[in-house]
């Protein structure tokens, strides 16, 4: 009779039957899920740029501060320092020397935000809810100390509409011309699919990510005037902007051995300035708002399509350092780490022009507790915290100051599955609070995020011998 084994060793030979086939069912399905999610963003910051920056690490990292240039975890794809990659768990055969089996890692996460803007001058205030898609990251071990990951996640996103309503004078006599009712509306993004790879050579790794960046930017001033004895039609000036490029960063970490117990780990990652083809249209006609069918074009007045051009993404570096001890059966786990993050967005370049941005920094603080495991639960679970402070990269007329705090959970579900104890599941949380701007700013906001991911891990790639 013939029976299949995987040659790994008895320690992981415990741990249960490999289940190849339930993970690539629950990746199918999450990445379905993922890209239904829909969004109904409102910030009119999200005008300038690229739109608004999506966060750009981690639920585990946001949970923390977002420190990321020294994190390292097996069961963590911590895209932002592709040299981490080289911390994924490949189990050696204990003879050979030979990697015979690895700890693939699925990464899922979405975000709902609830973001207030205040207008100071005259005071108001707006509230909106969203939901939207974060990243689907998998994380492969090839060898001891080298693996790869592959996933996309959305950078930037453009999101807003307003709508202003004023009276037109004559500037040389002073009189009342007409009222006007003007709609400001935007619309796009940019997203990200990624492949990248890390090694580590001692205590020094080093990694890359290579992806392609492309999107849209789509924004739009529509004009009614309001005169009761003059019928005028509405103006619509539109902008439409598809772009992409190859995109790359990279990455390094050094892994210090403080004593038997700690070890102090140096990162340094980031990307060089980048252009990327793109192509405009621009529209300026008139039109005939029906409540039925919609905007219907009347004449067009101006109308220029397929111009190429370029689009500058700027250069970004970010310097940290973790200081970790791992759980024992005598102590408790701990990791703390520092951040600084600087983006030259002076940089940026829209088909030749400038907007309004300005180089901004960062400077992230956080750290995790990890309990030792005992028979209850909250022992099982990781306790996370953090908080950023900074300067935003938008500038209308004056600088804007950001803050955020967050809090964060690690929170194992247990597999009763006896055909699948090998399976690893974490269900990862991030409340985070941001506040952007003050009252020395035109508008402020404050946001409320909350950050659900869900990080699944199987042992893959196990050599089957038969007997």
């Amino acid at each position: 009779m013939l029976s299949a084994k995987p040659t790994i060793p008895k320690e992981i030979k415990a741990l249960g039957c490999i289940r190849r086939k339930n993970f690539l069912l629950c990746t199918s399905f999450l990445i379905l899920i993922a890209g239904n999610v829909f969004s109904q963003d409102n910030s009119p910051y999200s005008r300038y740029g690229l739109g608004d920056l999506v966060p750009g690490t981690n639920i585990v990292n946001r949970g923390m501060g977002s420190m990321t240039a020294g994190f390292a975890d097996p069961l963590v794809v911590n895209f932002s320092n592709p040299a981490s990659y080289s911390s994924f768990m490949s189990f050696m055969e204990l003879r050979s020397k030979k990697s015979v089996s690895g700890r693939v890692v699925l990464d899922v996460g979405i975000n709902f935000d609830s973001r207030t803007l205040h207008e100071i001058n005259p005071a108001k205030k707006f509230a909106v809810n969203d939901i939207f898609f974060s990243y689907v990251q998998v994380g492969i071990p090839i060898r001891h100390n080298w693996g790869i990951s592959f996933g996309l996640r959305p950078v930037t996103r453009i999101g807003y509409k307003m709508v202003r309503r004023e009276n037109l004078f004559d500037p040389e006599t002073g009189s009342l011309i007409d009222s006007s009712l003007t709609e400001f509306s935007g619309d796009g993004g940019a997203f990200l699919p990624s492949i990248g790879t890390g090694v580590a050579i001692k205590n020094f790794s080093i990694g890359a990510n290579v992806g392609y960046l492309f999107g849209k930017k789509e924004y739009s001033s529509k004009r009614a005037l309001i005169n009761d004895t003059v019928q005028y039609n509405n103006s619509n000036h539109t902008t439409k902007a598809s772009f992409g490029k190859i995109f790359i960063n990279a990455g390094a970490q050094y892994k210090i051995h403080v004593n038997s117990k700690s070890t102090l780990t140096l990162g340094l990652d980031g990307n060089l300035k980048q252009n990327m083809n793109a192509s405009q249209d621009i529209i300026r006609e008139t039109f005939l708002r029906d409540p039925v069918n919609g905007d219907i074009s009347l004449d067009s007045v101006y109308e220029q399509k397929n111009i190429k051009g370029q689009i500058i993404y700027p250069s970004s570096y970010t310097a940290g350092f973790v200081y970790e001890r791992p759980v024992t059966k005598e102590y408790s786990g701990f990791l703390v780490g520092v951040d600084y993050t600087k983006t030259q967005w002076s940089e940026f370049r829209y088909f030749g022009t400038t907007d309004a941005v300005q180089d901004n920094w960062e400077f992230h603080v956080g750290g995790q507790l990890r309990p030792i495991p005992k028979r209850n639960y909250f022992s099982t679970v990781d306790y996370r915290a953090g908080f950023f402070i900074g300067q935003d990269y938008i500038f209308v007329g004056n600088k804007l100051p950001v803050f955020g705090a967050s809090f964060g959970l690690g929170l194992p579900i247990r597999n009763t599955n006896r055909l699948a104890l090998a399976q690893f599941t974490r269900i990862n949380v991030a409340l985070e609070y941001i506040k952007r701007g003050n009252n020395s700013n035109v508008l402020k906001e404050n946001m409320f995020r909350l950050s659900l991911g869900l990080n699944f891990s199987d042992l893959w790639f196990g050599k089957r011998k038969y007997e």
